[in-house]
């Protein structure tokens, strides 16, 4: 999977780490897959009568499905999953269609965690979006309609943590403190490795809590701002690509072999742009550190004109195919099977209108590039129905 990047000074860090993240039927706690159980105080048998009295211990043990062959996704914001009637909605189109797959939001762009964890690590992650308390539940009841379940990391868009790390932010040359992009929205600066400990500790929980793949969104410098005003305190003179293809073997060494399968999202044009886009991204260094690799090949996304072509967005199945077919050369030129691509297909209107005949011709594009997954992108979660074939 790679040479390992562990810099030295942080070894006794992780192995503390790793030590208190083990599962917890190391311990000696009865396995029951998918659900809480309680499990008898262990002083019990004390002579103390007062310890003998403390209440039972209640330990939720997840279960986890293996990747379908071929996975065929849908995205699910944390809001949405916190509804009871829209996520089951969802869930419906999984059960009536071809969909096998939902990927939801672990930590959005406001840097919420959407589920509660018991980690002093996580006690001060309220932030402003949205929290499901039963997420564990209900990713167990995805399980039982035998629905593959993604966890979505926003990982370096992070404005919640900025303010409890300000230290740890892409700065403001002018103002001071952390950047902000157009939106108003902070960037952790992708060289403080302290942070990469944060995102580690956050997926082995998440797996804990049963989420089969952990997809990391975000992994790049910011784009969309004053670049000018712009400082990496932490990057310092190491290169975009460089720092980002540490964090890629950060996680690997310390994720992989652990229980998630490992997937992370591009910027559509690293297949075919051979520099990093300025933010760090480069195909070819994410492909010994993760299963799965997601170019978001949104039509919509591209420039006018891109490969000849004057609104992409009329000519959705050459994008998508075009794009596909040379994420597949270079994968193969890596010497690694071009099934690990998995790209995100568009199912939303912007720049024009995406219906069935939209949504389906990307899905035939991604077909005849020879690869089989797929993942559709809606932040509403309103999906077309009718570009889905059934079960």
């Amino acid at each position: 999977m790679g040479k390992p990047y562990l810099p030295s000074h942080r070894h006794t860090q992780i192995f503390l780490g790793l030590f208190l993240l083990a599962p917890v039927f190391y311990f000696g706690y009865p396995y029951v897959s998918g659900s809480l159980y309680e499990i008898p105080n262990q002083s019990a048998t004390s002579s103390n009568p007062a310890l003998s009295a403390l209440p039972a211990k209640k330990v939720f043990i997840a279960t986890h499905i293996k990747p379908p062959q071929a996975v065929k996704g849908i995205y699910m914001t944390s809001c949405v999953a916190g509804s009871q009637t829209w996520r089951d909605s969802l869930l419906k189109i999984a059960n009536e269609t071809e969909i096998n797959s939902i990927v939801i939001d672990i930590k959005d762009y406001t840097g919420t965690i959407s589920f509660p964890i018991d980690n002093p690590m996580f006690e001060k992650n309220g932030g402003k979006g949205c929290r499901v308390p039963d997420m564990r539940e209900f990713v167990q009841k995805l399980h039982e309609h035998d629905v593959y379940v993604i966890g979505r990391i926003t990982v370096f868009q992070d404005p919640h943590y900025t303010k409890i790390r300000p230290d740890l932010a892409v700065q403001s040359i002018s103002l001071g403190g952390p950047w902000k992009d157009y939106k108003g929205l902070s960037f952790i600066d992708v060289g403080a490795k302290e942070y990469w400990d944060y995102i580690v500790v956050l997926s082995r929980e998440s797996y804990k809590a049963g989420f089969d793949e952990i997809n990391f969104d975000y992994v790049r410098f910011p784009s969309d701002g004053d670049m000018k005003d712009v400082k990496y305190l932490w990057t310092g003179t190491t290169t975009k690509s460089s720092m980002l293809k540490d964090f890629f073997s950060y996680l690997n060494y310390n994720l992989s072999g652990t229980g998630p399968i490992l997937s992370v999202d591009l910027f559509g044009m690293t297949t075919t742009n051979s520099d990093d886009l300025n933010i760090g991204q480069v195909l070819e260094n994410t492909l010994p550190y993760f299963d799965y690799v997601s170019p978001m090949v949104y039509p919509s996304h591209y420039s006018a004109n891109f490969n000849g072509w004057e609104n992409p967005n009329k000519n959705v199945y050459d994008v998508v195919n075009y794009s596909m077919m040379k994420a597949v050369a270079r994968v193969a030129a890596a010497s690694t099977t071009p099934l690990k691509l998995r790209p995100w297909l568009q199912d939303f209107d912007y720049g024009g209108n995406y219906g069935e005949a939209e949504v389906r011709a990307q899905k035939k594009a991604v077909y005849d590039a020879g690869l089989t997954s797929w993942m559709l992108w809606d932040p509403a979660n309103r999906y077309t129905r009718e570009a889905l074939d059934k079960e």
